[in-house]
């Protein structure tokens, strides 16, 4: 009996099931005309039409009721962007049996005007700049039509404006939004009382990881200083950017009244002190690349931190050591020691390089200065000048002693983060013979890269970069300081470093001078992707006037959280081979020196384990 009944239970549950599954719910397709998108998204908001969608209620009486609610719910969600006479037609049809169609026709009417705009401030406060610019750029003015987010917007910048620059009794002595619908017109004021500003009261600090005097050189503030909690947001990042600790506090206390001071604690939690990172990635430069790294990050409670990498990749390997010593502001300027082990080919190079570093790195305005000394032990292998089959490369070695000096702009609110890219690098380096360098020579190289927003979508990429050397005897130069150009961030479309002057050998040894520029626009996609067209051009050459070589292309981009993948096709325009213009008779008097070769595919990706 039992079994029979729970059969039957089953039985009927399925029935159930599926007699409801079977009833399909119904929807309504709400369309509104005759106002601006921003007003349109707040009607919808503000129609019951939309919250009864996909109901499985829906009826002829209820969708009347509903239809009875629009033109009021019309007129709410109009009325903050100033119309207050709004005519609406609603129109509802049936499409099937269980779908409908909303149509909401608004003729917007004559909107409320503001005669009259008064935003004032008044104490000690009232000629800080930050408030000036709020009054200065003003969304609401006299004669425009009157938007009420507009006014709380103003409302909330000027409190808001006041909390951060420690002006904490400030109070709204006016707050007054006065509409007369009948004559369109409608008056603003606001009035804000600063009372006096506050200022950084006592600092306590709880942590172990550093001296406290070098915590003290990552704020950004004094104590006695006027407040401004911006400054505590700057100082909060300046110690989580400095590697010292796992987590960071840095909180206001409660405002003392009587001194018109704000107490700050700080409390930081030491990071552990050794990490080890292993990456992998893929580039048609380099082929497959790795990186593994040890960094101890307190060596010691003044700061100090060491670093090791090991680098491979096909066409070049490196072992690298970094000690690092923080000086002045920490955040910004740091005493660097490094020593380095480097093998590289460069076209038709081989360099073997031994090399020293000490530098000093400071921060000067919106620039970052590295003072720079290299001592360099360097092998330069290249093919024989014979044509003679086994003939043995040729082999020099070099010592040469490097100072030199580099600027990098640096971006507004930097706090020593690594930088991925730079709107503009400059170094000036040489060596000369009575430093004891084999080799006398003086170079500059710039690089430039800025990214103009043309709409929220689409984007303009120019990059240039400038080399150029002054060398007394170039076949002297070891080919660690030659300038190549081709490959993924240089002419794409030519192989990596293909971009070459050649010898009586034909071989590519590399040139005195670089210049090399990209004009890329990029087209932001949905789900992350992204497409790109570019134009590229550049060479490295021996005298300036030589020829340039071009190509472009299209490139697809795909942003993920932990790598960037990108693909580009690139088509060269012109021949390498070819010292003169492509249509120079002298260019084609040989076989195949009057070809251009297909397109090149260059392939980037990084992620990181």
């Amino acid at each position: 009996m039992l079994r029979r009944l729970a059969d039957f239970t089953l039985a009927t549950t399925c029935l159930l099931g599926l007699l409801y599954s079977s009833r399909a719910l119904a929807d309504i397709n709400v369309e509104v005309s005759g106002v601006e998108p921003d007003i349109e998204q707040n009607v919808q908001i503000f129609l019951s039409l939309n919250r009864y969608r996909e109901r499985d209620d829906l009826d002829a009486a209820l969708l009347e009721r509903l239809q009875e609610r629009a033109a009021r719910e019309v007129a709410a969600a109009m009325k903050p962007f100033g119309y207050y006479e709004p005519q609406v037609r609603t129109q509802i049809t049936r499409t099937s049996d269980t779908d409908w169609s909303a149509r909401i026709e608004i003729t917007p009417g004559t909107p409320v005007v503001l005669s009259e705009v008064d935003v004032a401030v008044t104490g000690p406060g009232e000629t800080e700049p930050d408030f000036g610019r709020i009054r200065e750029s003003l969304p609401m003015r006299a004669g425009g039509r009157l938007d009420h987010g507009a006014y709380d917007a103003v409302k909330t910048s000027l409190q808001r404006t006041a909390a951060t620059l420690g002006y904490l009794d400030a109070r709204l002595t006016r707050n007054t939004l006065l509409v007369d619908p009948p004559n369109h017109s409608a008056t603003a004021t606001l009035s804000l009382e600063t009372g006096k500003r506050y200022r950084f009261g006592t600092t306590t600090v709880d942590q172990t990881a550093i001296n406290p005097e070098l915590l003290q050189r990552f704020l950004r503030y004094q104590d006695g200083e006027p407040f401004d909690s911006a400054k505590l947001l700057r100082s909060q990042f300046a110690l989580d950017d400095s590697q010292y600790f796992s987590t960071v506090e840095v909180l206001p206390g409660t405002p003392d009244r009587e001194t018109l001071s704000v107490p700050i604690a700080i409390r930081a939690d030491p990071v552990a002190r050794d990490r080890y990172q292993f990456g992998f990635g893929y580039g048609t430069d380099t082929e497959a690349r790795g990186t593994a790294s040890w960094e101890n990050r307190r060596l010691n409670t003044r700061g100090h931190r060491f670093r090791t990498e090991l680098k491979a990749a096909a066409i070049a390997q490196s072992l690298e050591a970094l000690y690092v010593v923080p000086i002045g502001d920490p955040a910004l300027e740091k005493l660097s020691f490094a020593l380095s082990a480097i093998n590289e080919d460069r076209a038709d190079l081989d360099t073997r390089s031994f090399e020293f570093e000490p530098s000093v790195t400071q921060v000067l305005g919106g620039w970052q200065r590295v003072l720079f000394g290299r001592f360099v032990r360097t092998t330069t292998e290249r093919p024989a000048l014979t044509l003679t089959p086994g003939a043995a490369p040729i082999s020099i070695t070099d010592t040469l002693l490097i100072p030199g000096i580099s600027y990098a702009s640096l971006p507004k609110g930097y706090l020593g983060e690594a930088l991925f890219s730079r709107a503009l690098y400059a170094e000036l380096r040489g060596s000369a013979g009575f430093l004891g360098s084999d080799s006398e020579f003086i170079q500059l190289r710039i690089q430039a890269e800025r990214v103009f927003d043309l709409t929220p979508s689409w984007h303009l990429l120019l990059r240039a970069e400038f080399g150029a050397s002054a060398v007394r005897e170039f076949s002297v130069l070891p080919g660690s300081e030659r300038f190549f150009a081709g490959g993924d961030r240089s002419v794409r479309g030519f192989g990596f470093n293909e971009l070459s002057p050649l010898d009586e050998g034909g071989s590519k040894v590399g040139g005195r001078h670089l210049m090399t520029g990209t004009a890329e626009v990029i087209r932001d996609l949905p789900r992350n992707f992204g497409i790109a067209f570019f134009v590229d051009a550049g060479n490295a050459f021996n005298k300036f006037g030589d020829p340039l070589q071009y190509s472009a292309g299209i490139g697809f981009r795909w942003r993920l959280p932990v790598v960037t993948i990108g693909v580009d096709i690139a088509q060269p325009l012109t021949n390498p081979r070819c010292r003169a213009a492509l249509r120079d008779a002298r260019c084609v008097s040989e076989p195949g020196f009057d070809k251009i070769d297909g397109p090149r595919l260059h392939l980037n990706f990084s992620p990181k384990l």
